[in-house]
């Protein structure tokens, strides 16, 4: 069976919603910014960034679009996957536009335009910009009436997001060891799923970034777990270490051990990557989700 773009819905029905919260242990809370902020750490730390289900689905299923929420609620549940870009932040922001919050989605551009895709959130007057699927640890919304830059720190990243520009745009930059690795440029302009389907769909080809890399994310208040192709990358505050991984063996038992990703998944999506390149690449790299 070949699935390829699936029927989206913005609004999710009553008990897909309460399943979502519960795989969150949240309840539903009548929108304000505490409520938001929990939803938001409570999604990074039940739902990893992670490309072992886009490998897998990928060679199961034929899939070439994003999993319906069902199915992706089925993954959280019984795999402990995640996703990546396109598949956190869309079913993310259905579940903000169900639980009644004012949200945005919206495009960002890398070195590609649009080819990125975030949710902006109002609450109290108050615009924020929500990311469940960049692998960084953005714990909390993000303020966009910005005077200074916002600054997130976690082991040897820095995450900055400047104030908005001319046009309303706020650029999000990822320093890795003082050195600008990554970020996107975050546009106003409310957008559907449908304005993603092409950039969506070419993150299933061959020499898609995710088809040719492996990059699970998983994060807490304050510590992470990372494993990009053979590193193991541990932070807790400022430090943080980096292990290469011996071999395919012990890079299977780290998911494992650390994402509860099933063995036998984990094998198989690990046989599915391609060349072992960067995820992150050049600063500004296209085609990430």
């Amino acid at each position: 069976m070949v699935f390829t773009q699936a029927a989206s819905t913005e609004q999710l029905d009553a008990g897909t919603m309460e399943r979502y919260l519960r795989l969150l242990n949240v309840r539903a809370r009548t929108p304000s910014l505490p409520a938001l902020n929990e939803l938001v750490s409570a999604h990074l730390t039940r739902v990893p960034f992670e490309n072992i289900s886009k490998l897998y689905y990928r060679k199961q299923l034929g899939l070439t679009f994003l999993l319906d929420i069902h199915r992706s609620l089925d993954g959280i549940e019984k795999f402990h996957f995640g996703g990546t870009c396109y598949s956190n932040n869309f079913h993310f922001y259905s579940l903000l536009t169900s639980l009644g919050y004012q949200v945005k989605l919206c495009a960002a551009d890398m070195a590609t335009p649009d080819v990125h895709m975030v949710s902006m959130v109002t609450v109290d007057g108050r615009e924020y910009l929500v990311d469940t699927g960049y692998a960084a640890p953005l714990l909390s919304p993000l303020p966009r009436d910005l005077k200074a830059d916002y600054v997130v720190t976690l082991g040897r990243d820095r995450y900055v997001l400047k104030p908005q520009d001319a046009g309303g745009r706020s650029r999000l930059e990822l320093h890795r060891d003082g050195t600008l690795k990554h970020g996107y440029l975050a546009k106003p302009e409310p957008r559907r799923l449908e304005d993603f389907s092409k950039v969506i769909a070419d993150s299933f080809r061959a020499d898609a970034t995710f088809l040719n890399s492996l990059l699970l994310a998983r994060f807490w208040p304050d510590r992470s777990v990372v494993i990009h192709n053979f590193a193991l990358i541990q932070a807790q505050g400022a430090q943080f270490t980096v292990r290469v991984l011996a071999d395919r063996g012990e890079l299977i038992d780290k998911i494992e051990e650390y994402f509860a990703i099933p063995r036998p998944i984990a094998a198989e999506a690990v046989d599915e990557v391609g060349a072992m390149q960067d995820a992150w690449g050049d600063p500004f790299l296209g085609g990430r989700g």
